[in-house]
């Protein structure tokens, strides 16, 4: 029976594989074909083992296409870190990211979990003039600086290209011990982190929506 699931399971592998070289549109792809692809990505990028198949899923919701899983233990440094394995990052701080994300309304440092994103380069259009403190007073969950790093991780890996070519990631999901929220941008070669207010809001930072 063990011997079944496992092929099973590398057939599905195989064939999440195949998706991504003939670029398979991804609502097109099953649940269990974006797992598989999940999996195969941690244990690529990070060298690590997964199993996400009893990973509970949120329901999708119309538009929001791109599943991001979060493996137990990704913390903004480690994140961070791996990014700076495949491309040029500079962040405003020399302190370790894991210091000064104090807060972040989701987190994978105990378990694993998924939320579905848009399958956008641009940041959300919605956002636009809403800020942080916004987006929290009317309880819009929105990606954490972990969930953008895992997320503009998969896309390079798929496409050589960076999130935010013209617009900054607000990460309202996540505060800087000084109360600021992360913001991220990948204008260029090199993907940048700095701090943003919290009480801020223009046409250019803004935020990315989850259904978690």
């Amino acid at each position: 029976m063990s011997n079944l699931f496992h092929q099973i399971k590398d057939l599905f592998r195989r064939n999440a594989k195949a998706s991504l070289d003939t670029r398979i549109p991804l609502e097109e792809r099953s649940i269990e074909e974006l797992i598989a692809e999940w999996e195969g990505f941690y244990q690529d990028t990070f060298g690590i083992k997964t199993d996400f198949s009893n990973l509970q899923i949120p329901e999708k919701e119309s538009g929001f296409n791109r599943l991001i899983i979060m493996a137990g233990g990704m913390t903004p440094q480690r994140l961070y870190d791996k990014c700076g394995e495949f491309f040029p990052c500079w962040k405003w701080t020399g302190d370790s990211l894991d210091n000064v994300v104090t807060y972040s309304e989701r987190t994978s440092k105990n378990s694993a979990y998924a939320v579905w994103v848009r399958d956008c380069v641009e940041a959300d259009e919605e956002f636009k003039k809403l800020s942080a403190d916004k987006i929290k007073a009317k309880n819009i969950n929105t990606e954490t600086l972990e969930e953008y790093f895992i997320h503009g991780l998969r896309y390079f890996r798929e496409s050589r290209k960076h999130l935010d070519i013209r617009s900054v990631t607000v990460c309202a999901g996540s505060r800087l011990s000084d109360g600021t929220v992360p913001c991220v941008s990948g204008s260029g070669r090199e993907v940048r982190i700095h701090p943003f207010p919290p009480g801020r809001s223009d046409g250019i930072h803004r935020s990315r929506r989850v259904v978690s």
